[in-house]
């Protein structure tokens, strides 16, 4: 599934769509501790997490993540979305907890 595909389920609310929406999504990952998550996300990753900081854009763009979902009602603040936009990183929100968040991922890629 591609993220177009993805967001056009309508599962989560759009931060910021992206610039690459034929991406191919390969796994949901959850993971808060961005250290962990820079080490061991694998690329095309739809990355579930609750941390909602410029950090967080950096970590995707290094792993290569297809997408961010910020779990739990996270918000970004405004300098982080106008980043996301900026370099092109779609960003989804979820009011669902975060293993509820990567299961709706899960299913709808192993529907």
């Amino acid at each position: 599934m591609t993220v177009k595909e993805f967001i056009n389920l309508g599962i989560f609310e759009i931060v910021s769509e992206g610039s690459n929406p034929d991406r191919k999504i390969t796994v949901p990952y959850c993971c808060d501790l961005l250290s962990i998550a820079m080490g061991r996300m694998p690329a095309g990753a739809a990355w579930v997490t609750v941390m909602s900081n410029v950090n967080t854009l950096a970590v995707a763009s290094l792993t290569d993540a297809a997408l961010i979902i910020l779990a739990e009602g996270s918000v970004m603040s405004d300098e982080a979305v106008s980043k996301a936009k900026e370099k092109g990183i779609t960003v989804l929100a979820a009011k669902l907890p975060v293993f509820e968040a990567a299961l709706r991922v899960y299913k709808e890629l192993n529907a």
